[in-house]
């Protein structure tokens, strides 16, 4: 875990994260990998950077709120409505939501959890 000291700066974009596969009972297809660094840990939140390789996986989702960096996906909710996302989409998700993501392009993302 890298913590982040008050006025220490990071390039977002560019940390390296170490990869491991999506658990086997979440992949819908392909083979993706995610990688995560924890930035900050206190007060129950969590703030970090997360990324998946293209695939498609499911997930259930925690209180979150995070904005892309970059990459392409596409995200789908149980109830059959989607979203797109690209570099500046910012979304807030809410814990026990039931999601699919299909990434087309690794998709990197600073999150609040």
């Amino acid at each position: 875990m890298t913590t982040l000291d008050p006025g220490q700066s990071v390039a977002a974009s560019a940390l390296t994260l170490d990869h491991v596969p999506v658990p086997a009972d979440q992949v819908v297809s392909g083979n993706p990998t995610t990688g995560l660094r924890v930035l900050d840990e206190r007060d129950g939140r969590e703030i970090g950077i997360w990324e998946m390789t293209p695939g498609t996986a499911n997930d259930t989702e925690s209180d979150e709120v995070f904005i892309v960096l970059g990459g392409r996906a596409t995200v789908r909710f149980e109830d059959g409505a989607q979203i797109e996302l690209g570099a500046g989409s910012v979304v807030r998700l809410s814990a026990g939501m039931r999601t699919t993501w299909v990434v087309h392009e690794t998709l990197r993302k600073v999150y609040v959890a």
